[in-house]
């Protein structure tokens, strides 16, 4: 089984910008729920799971998108905040790296390691894709409902949806991951 510390370490950089230390402790909470829930026994497993069985990731793991997700989050939040005169909106920017974080923290559930090494969609994947169980995930770590929002409303359950500004950065830096290496299937990427 995982331990929460191999956790912490995994996520130190972004983990370390949450200042509300009662946050960052749920986060990793959830993180555990959904390891114990999905049966992953070890870091690697989670380094050898793609992050998304809909395209070939080109070797992008779970662990990597997670992270690349939750830093290019921040990054959109900090160049407005540095080039805005006024910031039209305010965001949290303890929230924001929450949720980024936790983004997609339902594969946990919604994938499984078959016996060859590959991944498939699990019993759970079938019946509630992970923006949903990812969002029950946060909900019963008793993380907030706003980040519980981000969770449940950063893919397509949250298009038309009332959204936080945090759950829009977070969209937008997860599909700035996905969409290119689903044109690159297409042969639509222009490189």
């Amino acid at each position: 089984m995982i331990e929460r510390e191999e956790i912490e370490t995994v996520f130190k950089e972004m983990l370390d910008l949450i200042e509300d230390a009662t946050l960052r402790e749920k986060v990793v909470d959830a993180w555990m729920h959904g390891i114990e829930q999905g049966g992953w026994e070890s870091v690697d497993q989670l380094r050898q799971m793609p992050f998304t069985l809909q395209v070939d990731t080109r070797g992008v793991n779970f662990i990597e998108h997670t992270l690349a997700v939750t830093k290019s989050a921040v990054g959109i939040a900090t160049s407005q905040r540095a080039h805005y005169a006024k910031m039209p909106y305010v965001v949290d920017m303890d929230r924001l790296v929450a949720g980024a974080l936790l983004h997609d923290v339902g594969k946990l559930r919604e994938f499984e390691r078959q016996p060859d090494g590959s991944h498939a969609q699990s019993r759970n994947g079938r019946l509630e894709r992970h923006p949903i169980s990812g969002a029950l995930l946060a909900a019963e770590a008793g993380l907030p409902d706003e980040i519980v929002n981000m969770i449940a409303c950063h893919a397509k359950e949250g298009e038309g949806r009332a959204q936080v500004v945090e759950t829009v950065f977070v969209h937008q830096a997860d599909f700035a991951t996905f969409n290119p290496l689903v044109m690159m299937s297409e042969g639509k990427l222009i490189q």
